[in-house]
This record gives structure tokens, C-alpha cells and sequence, in this order.
């Protein structure tokens, strides 16, 4: 008897799904792609976290030298010889403004130069035989402390809190007194004599008798209360515009020196 076979010999042990004429490399290349990809994934996560660990040390080398500085001399780190007050632009101005408080306190630092480049050049109008010569020199010596103080504290300091804070009362307080300075700064570079003053007056005069370094010392006194007298004027139009496009006005700074008082001045926040 002979056996028969129920065999199809049409049928195929393949998979209808494979496709015969697929390239064969293309299935190892999906095979490695997933580990091309995960090996991106680690390396980008490990730069990520060495970046992060950087950061977080020059943080911590940020605090330990602050805190160092608090430790010796309180919170306060300005002026640097005899900390009275805490001044750092870089910690309490935001990012976009700093720019122009810093421009700001590098006039003010062009001020105190000039007033002790006025104060020499009184003494060389003094020892040159100027008629009003120690009358010039006193007034000079005492604009140093005195000018040098109240320009920090009515105009500069003020600006500074106003960028910090954002207040009405900070703007008018030195929209008021840096007008006046800028008034200062005009009248000193003319140089009238007997007020102190160095300035265009009493360097012609010292030069025209022939006084030639207390002239020199007249120049670089002149060109002081140039700069420092533009600069301020140049950044006043500009605060001026952003305190009127911030809407700060009388009203909200008297309700601000109402509930706050003076002593918001000298803190922070």
C-alpha cells in the first residue's frame, strides 16, 4: 500500500509577512540605532550634569566669599575701607539696568577724583599768588567730605534704590537733587573765584601769570566737571523717560514714604 503525502507543495515556512527582496543589513541597522541613540542620551545627560556640578561649585565659591564678608564686616561691604552700607549692583540691580547704575557709580567715583584734583589745584592757585587764594583752598577742602557724601546719598544712592525697587519715592528724590547737582557741576566748571573752584576763570588766570601747574591742575579740574556734569545729564534724560513710562508719580511716592518711612532707604527689598 502505497503511502500518500498530504504535504502542500505550494506552501512556504517562511512568514507571508517577510519580504524577500529587503535588504538584510537594514534589520542590524535597526537593531543598533536604539544604542546609537541611548549612548547620545548618557553623553549629553553626563556634559548636563558636569555643567550643573560647575555651576554649583562656583555658587558655593560665590557664598563662602560673601559670607566671609558678612562675617567680618557685617552686611554691609561699602565704603571698603569702613563698611557702612551694602552696595553690589551685580546682587540687587536686575540684570538690565545694570548697565546704567554702573555707569552711574563711575561718575560718581569721577566726581570725588575731581574734587580732589579741585582741592590740589587750589593749593597750587594759593602758593601762585591767586588774590583769593585760601579762600579757594578752604572752600575746597570742604567740598571733598561734603559733596562727596551728599551727592552719594541725594542722588546717587536714591537712583540705586530706585532700580532696586522699583518706587516712586526714589525717582522724585533724585530727579530733585541730581538737578541741583547738575547745576553744581556747571557753576564749578566756570571756576568763579573765592568759591573753590578750579575751574575755566582761574585757569585762564593761572596761566596768563604764568602759573603753569596750577593751570594743568585747572585743566584736569575743568574736564571733572565736564564729565562727570554730561554723563549725568546724558543718564537724567534717560531716567526721566523710564520713570514716566513706569508711571511713577507724586501720589504713589507719598504714599510710599507714608507707610514705608525713611528707614526703607538703608534696606534691601
Amino acid at each position: 500500500m502505497i503511502a500518500t503525502t498530504t504535504n502542500d507543495p505550494f506552501a512556504s515556512t517562511d512568514s507571508l509577512d517577510v519580504n524577500p527582496f529587503d535588504d538584510p543589513s537594514t534589520d542590524q541597522q535597526s537593531v543598533n540605532k536604539p544604542s546609537q541613540y541611548s549612548h547620545e542620551i548618557v553623553a549629553s545627560r553626563a556634559a548636563d550634569l558636569e555643567r550643573r556640578e560647575r555651576d554649583l561649585e562656583h555658587r558655593e565659591r560665590e557664598l563662602h566669599q560673601k559670607a566671609e564678608t558678612i562675617r567680618k564686616h557685617g552686611r554691609n561691604n561699602w565704603p571698603p575701607f569702613f563698611p557702612l552700607i551694602y552696595h553690589d549692583i551685580s546682587e540687587e540691580i536686575p540684570e538690565a539696568s545694570r548697565p546704567l547704575i554702573t555707569r552711574l557709580y563711575m561718575l560718581w567715583l569721577i566726581l570725588a577724583a575731581t574734587l580732589v584734583v579741585n582741592m590740589i589745584a587750589c593749593i597750587f592757585v594759593l602758593t601762585s599768588g591767586g588774590p583769593d587764594g585760601v579762600k579757594d583752598l578752604v572752600a575746597s577742602i570742604i567740598m571733598i567730605p561734603v559733596i562727596g557724601v551728599l551727592s552719594f546719598l541725594l542722588w546717587y544712592r536714591p537712583i540705586y534704590n530706585g532700580y532696586m525697587k522699583e518706587q516712586s519715592l526714589y525717582y522724585y528724590i533724585y530727579i530733585f537733587f541730581c538737578g541741583w547737582h547738575l547745576a553744581f557741576s556747571l557753576y564749578m566748571a566756570l571756576g568763579i573765584p573765592s568759591t573753590g573752584s578750579a575751574g575755566i576763570i582761574q585757569t585762564i588766570q593761572r596761566f596768563s601769570h604764568g602759573a603753569f601747574v596750577a593751570g594743568i591742575f585747572g585743566i584736569i579740574a575743568t574736564v571733572g566737571w565736564a564729565v562727570q556734569g554730561l554723563g549725568n545729564a546724558f543718564y537724567y534724560r534717560q531716567i526721566w523717560a523710564h520713570h514716566t513710562a513706569a508711571g511713577h508719580t507724586m501720589e504713589k511716592a507719598k504714599s510710599e514714604l507714608a507707610t514705608q518711612g525713611a528707614k526703607s532707604y538703608f534696606t534691601r527689598g
